[in-house]
């Protein structure tokens, strides 16, 4: 299962209100190097959380590559984001052992209490969910991820319960 990553965004639209002076060392580090494109790409999401327009074009203006080039491999590979993301991101596997244990249930329970779809974020920016192809725990299947936890042999309810603790969490 593959989220829609280009679903609604435009290069052209409004420009974003970041600090665009935290890509001047990443820029610096690169300009001029071979094979730098994916790290440019990667500096630039680690520091905002994804690929803003703002951000394609400064890389490209400071560092010459088109960007078309950016672009086209920033569409390409699945870990680049191009939309704000949550704090808080939920990974659910799909993959083979998931699916057969009904990892569908638990994405559906989820997209309704987060009243999200697969690949959107909440209003508040607090949680992005997203179906995986496998996060490697297939011997505690159905399971999804949450930063560094992994979370096995859950059902919707679960999952669910797991969310709400982390939000209730947050606010005390």
């Amino acid at each position: 299962m593959r989220i829609q990553r280009l679903a609604n965004f435009d290069l052209n639209s409004a420009t974003d209100e970041l600090d665009l002076s935290l890509l001047d060392p990443l820029i610096g580090k690169y300009r001029g190097k071979k094979g730098a494109l994916i790290p440019l790409l990667q500096g630039a999401q680690n520091l905002y959380g994804y690929i803003s327009k703002a951000a394609f074009e400064k890389l490209s203006r400071e560092t010459g590559i088109p960007l078309s080039d950016m672009f086209g491999v920033a569409t390409f590979y699945a870990q680049f984001r191009l939309h704000p993301v949550g704090k808080y991101i939920i990974k659910v596997c799909h993959g083979t052992a998931c699916h057969v244990q009904n990892a569908v249930e638990i994405s559906e329970a989820l997209e309704e209490a987060l009243k999200v779809k697969d690949g959107e974020t909440t209003d508040d920016r607090f949680f992005t969910l997203e179906s995986v192809a496998c996060l490697g725990c297939c011997s505690l299947a159905p399971v999804m991820m949450i930063r560094d936890q992994t979370y096995g042999k859950l059902t919707g309810n679960e999952a669910v319960k797991i969310v709400k603790n982390i939000r209730l969490e947050e606010s005390n």
